[in-house]
């Protein structure tokens, strides 16, 4: 059947689905949003106040760095307090792998071709099936083998393809197939390129990603072009933004992301206007203070905050609620698209944050009332 919209349409990639402890990954489930802690794993209360942030923020997936017995012996403790599973990321030391399947992480993410012998990535096969665990392959352009910079003379797509089929071939040939893989790389058109390749060579779930992306306002853009790029054409199933900004800022960028591809629903979408001397109050600051104080709803929502009447009826006749900038400090509010009422821009801000909490409650009383009678 044809969507009523087609122009919004995106054709997701059929891949196979695996699962990361409760998160399905791959398939028809939803594009997973993951970050990294920055805390020493070893600190287990630092790290884990830090995963119950990045949940506040809506993380599916929280990865850890395992780089000592220390971490690993922290690690159970941290897959304990934690209410999303948890990836535990390995460099060259097997033994650090075993352990963390052991104690409880949902995925290791490993080269299997860095950690040695093919006796050694058989252990850690069989400590992820005994573990229950999947396994992340993360091939990096900054970190590609010698033989491949050799032969390609510089991290290219066709390198970064080779090294992902290499490593995805050591762990088919010892007969495990719970594995997602990214091929990322801090050049966006190398990482896409990369991707794209990819997913006509293999039919697993693909993570995405553009490593070292840079801080908050730079790492976004590239971010957003990169992976937004290969969202739009249908690739990825889970995704992490890679930004020098705390791990809850990744998750707000991922899901906006998403959002704006229509791919997820999480929160309020705030539409509104860069301002301009024909603002009937200051957009900036009041969508700053919105932002904020609304960030504790999920439900998923629209709000628009327009200065003036030139858009803004448009704009809030498809949202589920809109501000309109008036003379005289009065502002039209619409619910629903329909104008409403108005309000002075002494009480906007409040009255606006009531309206959102109401109307995501009345959201969500619907769909516990469907659910029960279903």
């Amino acid at each position: 059947m044809s969507s009523i919209r087609p122009w919004r349409d995106i054709a997701r990639r059929q891949c196979r689905q695996i699962m990361v402890g409760k998160v399905p990954i791959g398939g028809d489930a939803p594009i997973a949003v993951q970050t990294m802690t920055n805390t020493l794993t070893s600190d287990a209360r630092a790290t884990i106040n830090q995963i119950r942030r990045c949940e506040d923020a809506g993380a599916d997936i929280v990865r850890v760095s395992c780089p000592d017995v220390e971490s690993t012996a922290a690690l159970r403790e941290i897959v304990r307090a934690a209410q999303v599973p948890i990836v535990a990321d390995i460099h060259f030391h097997y033994k650090r792998a075993l352990e963390a399947a052991d104690a409880g992480a949902a995925c290791l993410r490993i080269n299997p071709g860095n950690i040695g012998s093919s006796e050694r990535v058989a252990e850690v096969v069989r400590a992820a099936k005994a573990n229950g665990c999947s396994i992340r392959i993360g091939v990096n352009a900054g970190s590609l083998e010698k033989d491949l910079l050799e032969k390609y003379g510089e991290p290219c797509p066709e390198a970064l393809v080779e090294s992902a089929l290499d490593h995805i071939k050591l762990l088919q040939d010892h007969d495990f197939h719970e594995y997602k893989v990214a091929v990322k790389a801090s050049d966006v058109f190398l990482a896409v390129a990369a991707y794209m390749g990819l997913a006509e060579a293999t039919d697993c779930p693909l993570h995405l990603g553009i490593t070292e992306a840079g801080g908050l306002i730079g790492g976004t853009v590239k971010s957003s072009i990169g992976i937004g790029n290969m969202l739009w054409a249908g690739i990825g199933d889970t995704i992490r933004v890679s930004l020098s900004a705390e791990p809850e800022e990744e998750v707000r960028v991922g899901f906006e992301i998403l959002k704006s591809l229509g791919l997820r629903t999480r929160g309020v979408r705030v539409v509104s206007c860069p301002s301009c001397a024909r603002q009937g109050f200051d957009v900036i600051r009041t969508v700053e203070a919105l932002e904020n104080r609304l960030g504790h709803i999920k439900t998923p929502m629209s709000l628009s905050v327009l200065g003036c009447v030139v858009n803004g009826p448009g704009e809030a006749r498809e949202t589920d609620i809109g501000i309109t900038g008036g003379g005289n400090g009065k502002h039209m509010v619409y619910l629903s698209g329909v104008t409403d009422h108005h309000v002075s821009s002494e009480a906007m801000l409040d009255h606006i944050v009531s309206l959102v909490e109401s109307k995501a409650a009345e959201i969500e009383a619907a769909t516990t009332d469907v659910g029960a009678a279903n």
